[in-house]
């Protein structure tokens, strides 16, 4: 490729090609391949205010606070190729200089791997995408923006205090945005859980595979190869993915692209910060994007009447505004930020915002805030025993190699999760599925819905408990034994359920017989028939077609009353849940007599049954170990009903029976 020579103003010129440190000796230039695409760029052009904003000044140079990213000599200062200190701006920078080559391409970026945000978090295992996330990341963060308003010692959220002030995010703070929680970006509030990298198919996931790294231009033809759609950069804006049916701005259009999902949410978050500003500080606060310091009262004054609650909230409202690729970097994110700030003013408002009609938060498989996906961000990976269906790799490679391994953190599940090909979008093949108790069971040869269940199987079953239990070597069911704990069947195990016995998932009981796999009607005998495969969500339109009906726990197909409460119009969730709340009481009253104490159930904390003083439960006996656990299977699988209603009622029967409740009113399937 031919290159012409580029004058670049520093006294030593330093220009790496493929790896190669080319020196510029006696003031001559080594030839600079891509300099007409990095001439027509952001980065090289020497009228933008990014550049001159400090020509006026008296001296005329680029403060050290600012010079990093808005001089060539910052940058390089910075990374410490200048001699100085790497990880710091030693000095006020030369006005004259853009973004050129030497800044990106030394000895320095090289090596680089890792990026520290405005919050303190490294983003660590980074590649040459590092060198745009040095600047591309903002100034201001949660951290600085709680120790602002820590320092102003507010009395409360809500009062108006002189040392509060505005703190302003910065200019195209896109690593930020997708970075999400990770980097803390933007003000996330105390008790919430936020998205993290927002991961894009594996090929297109970071600055450089998505923009030109030289002209900055979106690869805009790359896009177009899945959103067949995108002619221009604009069309961007119209792009939604199945992993994004969601109505967050509530307005029921789910063709709108998620640019428009943020515009609405960002309308009410104004609207909610107007009327907060009036009803708490006297004046409505009115923003110009275009004029420092942005908010300003009604007579065009800078504002000043901060409280702490508004400037959370304005520092998200500036948030969303000044990464203008926000909903390509990190939609979900952003729309985190204005959901969790028009809820936070609502706190105060006299008239609040109707949140009714929005969504924070993704379907199951897509929500990347979810403990599902962020339980292992303090550890930095996914482990091994859980990737396989709490990261986004984790089971193509079970499928693959039938093992698992740790895999990196995720947001959620990729197209890739559970397609083997792009744009094709065709599934992975899975003829049959181990569950827990080692049995192999399946849907039918390659059936989509094979693929739900390698995941929705649980985590243990009859053979597990039994060989737990055995493995204690209690004398009888009875017997306190210190090596028992409780076991855990995990969450969501439909696919235990639906299959019954032939998966075991559930405590089965020795000498009872259990249904086997729930048969509906056929075209709506699997996962893949009754859920929505991206918004997971029961297609009740369609059950209404023989229901008459489109809430399924209404739902009725025998005249047995398996709960003996008389009731013979209620759905079979309803008799579920009567005879759950019987082993419930039963749990208890069995504590209560033979280990001679107390067990509460909370399905929100784990371990989830604690004693009358809050500690762990420790008394467990063989009897109430299976008792709890069958209990538990209840808790976590919430269609089960609807999955394998009679032989749950089976389990829940089987199990009031051996703890010696009376069953005499009650009907076994």
């Amino acid at each position: 490729m031919k290159s012409r020579a580029i004058q670049i103003p520093l006294m030593l010129t330093v220009l790496v090609l493929g790896g190669a440190v080319l020196y510029a000796a006696d003031g001559e230039s080594p030839e600079a391949p891509f300099e007409a695409d990095w001439a027509s760029s952001g980065h090289a052009d020497k009228t933008a205010e990014a550049f001159i904003h400090w020509n006026e000044d008296d001296p005329a140079e680029v403060s050290s606070s600012c010079a990093k990213c808005h001089s060539t000599y910052g940058y390089r200062d910075f990374l410490g190729v200048d001699g100085t200190e790497a990880g710091v701006v030693d000095a006020n920078a030369p006005i004259g200089s853009t973004i050129e080559c030497v800044a990106c391409h030394n000895e320095a970026t090289i090596a680089l791997d890792s990026v520290v945000m405005p919050s303190g978090a490294e983003l660590t295992d980074l590649g040459d995408e590092s060198r745009c996330m040095l600047c591309h990341q903002g100034r201001e963060s949660t951290v600085s923006v709680n120790a602002r308003i820590e320092s102003a010692a507010a009395e409360d959220d809500d009062t108006i205090s002189e040392d509060l002030s505005f703190r302003n995010i910065h200019y195209f703070a896109a690593t930020a945005t997708k970075y999400g929680t990770l980097a803390q970006g933007g003000y996330q509030y105390a008790g919430k859980a936020y998205d993290a990298n927002f991961a894009h198919v594996e090929e297109m996931d970071t600055c450089i595979s998505c923009h030109d790294p030289h002209t900055l231009e979106v690869r805009i033809e790359e896009c177009a190869v899945c959103h067949t759609d995108v002619v221009e950069v604009d069309d961007l804006k119209n792009v939604r993915m199945n992993g994004s049916l969601v109505d967050y701005d509530g307005d029921g259009d789910l063709s709108e692209g998620v640019y428009y999902e943020i515009e609405d949410l960002r309308t009410l978050l104004y609207g909610a910060l107007q009327a907060y500003s009036r009803e708490f500080t006297g004046g409505s606060v009115v923003y110009d994007a275009h004029s420092y310091p942005y908010w300003f009262d009604e007579a065009g004054e800078r504002y000043g009447s901060w409280t702490a609650r508004l400037v959370r909230a304005t520092y998200n409202y500036q948030f969303s505004l000044k990464d203008p690729g926000a909903f390509a970097h990190g939609g979900k994110y952003v729309i985190q930020l204005l959901y969790d700030s028009i809820e936070d003013l609502n706190v105060a408002l006299s008239v609040p915002v109707d949140m009714t009609p929005l969504h924070r938060d993704d379907a199951g498989h897509f929500a990347g805030s979810m403990e599902a996906f962020r339980h292992w961000d303090e550890d930095g990976e996914v482990s091994a025993s859980c990737a396989r269906c709490h990261s986004a790799t984790g089971l193509p490679f079970y499928l693959e190699l039938g093992v698992n391994q740790a895999e990196p953190l995720s947001n959620g599940q990729l197209c890739s999760t559970c397609h083997n090909a792009v744009p094709e979008f065709t599934r992975r093949v899975v003829d049959e599925v181990q569950f827990p108790s080692g049995a192999e069971v399946s849907f039918g040869e390659g059936k989509d819905a094979n693929l739900c269940i390698s995941c929705h199987q649980g985590r243990e079953s009859t053979v597990s408990v039994n060989d737990h239990i055995a493995g204690t070597e209690v004398a009888t069911d009875d017997e306190i034994n210190s090596g028992l704990r409780f076991r855990n069947i995990h969450y969501f195990a439909a696919g235990a359920t639906l299959f019954g016995s032939d998966a075991q998932g559930a405590y089965q009981y020795d000498g009872q017989s259990y249904l086997g796999r729930f048969a509906h009607v056929g075209g709506y005998d699997d996962c893949t028939k009754c859920h929505d495969v991206h918004e997971l969500e029961v297609k009740v339109d369609e059950c209404a077609l023989c229901h008459g009906s489109n809430e399924p726990r209404t739902f009725r197909m025998t005249l047995a009353d398996f709960d003996g409460d008389g009731n013979m119009s209620e759905g079979i969730a309803g008799e579920i849940d009567t005879l759950a709340a019987a082993v419930y009481t039963a749990v208890q009253q069995y504590a209560s007599d033979v280990v001679g104490g107390s067990i509460v159930y909370d399905a929100h904390s784990y371990p989830y049954w604690f004693d009358d003083t809050g500690e762990r439960f420790g008394s467990w006996t063989a009897r109430l170990l299976k008792a709890a656990y069958n209990y538990q299977y209840f808790q976590k699988d919430p269609g089960a009903f609807a999955h394998n209603g009679k032989y749950l009622i089976q389990i829940l029967y089987d199990t009031l029976a051996d703890l010696g409740a009376d069953v005499s009113g009650l009907v076994r399937p």
